[in-house]
């Protein structure tokens, strides 16, 4: 099963409770939490949080380096596979819509190098220029990205996207082939709740140290342009550290930034209109819990192994 939908709107708690419940172990498919010591800033689980369920997919890679949506893909699969054998519920948990796609639907991303030349010159550009750029390039893949839900001021997308297009000419239709059968659980606030959770926890992790957490990746070696390239809280604490906001407009800015963030992810898991949305509360826990329950017992006798040939697709069924 997914558990999905925009930040601050408690996925973790929920899944790890579907967990507890149901026999789950937990994948997180966070395009943030895969790095080491990218904790506070990315809003990654605890050890007292996890209550002893098992969570996989967090901190898999060097924040120094870029780890790709199509290896996360790839790693998942793997992992996913490993719970089912333990016959464990997989409970996929996140709100990067590209991670999920890539585990649950298997998309197939170009098998394209980084070019640490262009990328770097690519760097010094501003978000509408590499925007502008794509579009001389490869003009429908400009106008799907604009259409993912403002993608267009993704950089880490846009200069991915431009990377491909430089190299092969334009960047290919994705290509799916479906891992998992999954339901999908979403969940979502109103505006106004989600900006005020937003508001209160940018400022319960400052209490915790995440100023602090920015200072020392840097000094361990993680770049400022590199904390800005992975966006949202450590763009903002680098340009706090380097002495170019306040720290009150770091709050305001953060806020604003994330809240933008917000409204993409929600344009994305539009374009899956099959999630059951629910606001989280007390009462929606037992409607939730009764959707797990009749997905689970209605796939009870038809459970696959991942990589097992089923009906001649390479097809498996995700608790």
């Amino acid at each position: 099963m997914v558990i999905c939908g925009p930040t601050a709107t408690g996925k973790s708690d929920l899944a790890v409770l579907i967990a507890k419940k149901f026999g789950g172990e937990i994948i997180s498919a966070d395009s943030r939490q895969v790095y080491q010591g990218l904790n506070l800033g990315s809003g990654k689980i605890t050890k007292k949080e996890m209550m002893g369920v098992p969570h996989f997919m967090l901190d898999v890679a060097d924040p120094k380096k870029t780890y790709t949506v199509d290896k996360f893909g790839k790693d998942a699969l793997k992992v996913a596979g490993e719970i089912l054998k333990r016959n464990k519920v997989p409970i996929i948990c996140g709100g990067s819509g590209m991670y999920i796609d890539a585990l649950v639907d298997g998309i197939q991303f170009p098998n394209v190098p980084a070019d640490k030349k262009l990328r770097k010159e690519l760097s010094t550009f501003t978000t509408e220029n590499l925007y502008q750029k794509l579009i001389s390039l490869d003009q429908n893949r400009a106008d799907k990205i604009k259409n993912d839900g403002g993608g267009q001021f993704n950089r880490v997308r846009l200069i991915r996207s431009i990377e491909i297009a430089t190299k092969i000419g334009a960047v290919p239709p994705l290509v799916s082939k479906a891992n998992f059968e999954a339901v999908f659980i979403g969940l979502d606030f109103d505006d106004k709740t989600i900006r005020e959770r937003i508001l209160l926890r940018i400022r319960s992790r400052m209490k915790k140290g995440m100023l602090a957490e920015a200072r020392k990746l840097h000094k361990n070696g993680l770049k400022y342009k590199r904390m800005h390239e992975l966006g949202l809280e450590y763009g903002h604490l680098a340009s706090l550290l380097e002495g170019k906001i306040s720290k009150p407009e770091f709050e305001s800015a953060l806020a604003m930034d994330i809240w933008h963030f917000v409204k993409r992810q929600r344009t994305w898991f539009k374009r899956r209109q099959k999630i059951l949305w629910f606001k989280p509360s007390k009462a929606n826990f037992k409607k939730i819990e009764n959707v797990v329950k009749k997905f689970l017992n209605s796939k009870a006798k038809i459970v696959k192994k991942v990589g097992q040939k089923n009906n001649g697709k390479n097809r498996s069924t995700i608790n």
